[in-house]
């Protein structure tokens, strides 16, 4: 894989922690969850209320 690849799914990571701190959720949980499930996660924030 090239350095690209990992650069795109960190920046998708920490997109994710902002998404999550603005619905009132942990930042630091999701920008690991997303490490793992990349445009998962993504998915699960978009569809959550916020809290």
């Amino acid at each position: 894989m090239n350095n690209e690849f990992y650069v795109g799914w960190g920046t998708l990571a920490l997109i994710n922690a902002g998404l999550a701190q603005g619905k009132n959720r942990s930042g630091l949980n999701w920008f690991l969850l997303s490490l793992l499930l990349g445009p998962i996660a993504t998915f699960c924030l978009v569809i959550s209320d916020k809290k």
